[in-house]
């Protein structure tokens, strides 16, 4: 299941990241969207674990959490490229 993380410190690191997520399950990937001008986080980031049951837990338990004193956001992302395709299709 793919993750939005948001509400990201700017100096949020990915390793960071990871370690919150790891706790709860495995990871995939952990990516946090940088700005391709100034090379600085844009504030949030995508994760991926494959196990959709770990992946309800990390919501759960992490969403709302002060990280570097952010209080992050955390939901399932939306995959908008899937649902443009099926749109398409019918």
């Amino acid at each position: 299941m793919k993750l939005l993380v948001r509400n990201l410190a700017r100096n949020t690191t990915e390793e960071e990241l990871r370690s919150l997520f790891a706790v709860h399950g495995t990871l995939q990937s952990c990516t946090i969207v940088m700005d391709k001008e100034t090379g600085e986080s844009k504030g949030f980031a995508f994760v991926e674990m494959p196990k959709v049951g770990e992946a309800k837990v990390a919501i759960k338990t992490l969403n709302g959490m002060d990280v570097d004193g952010s209080k992050i956001r955390v939901k399932k992302a939306e995959e908008t490229a899937k649902k443009a395709d099926s749109d398409d299709a019918e």
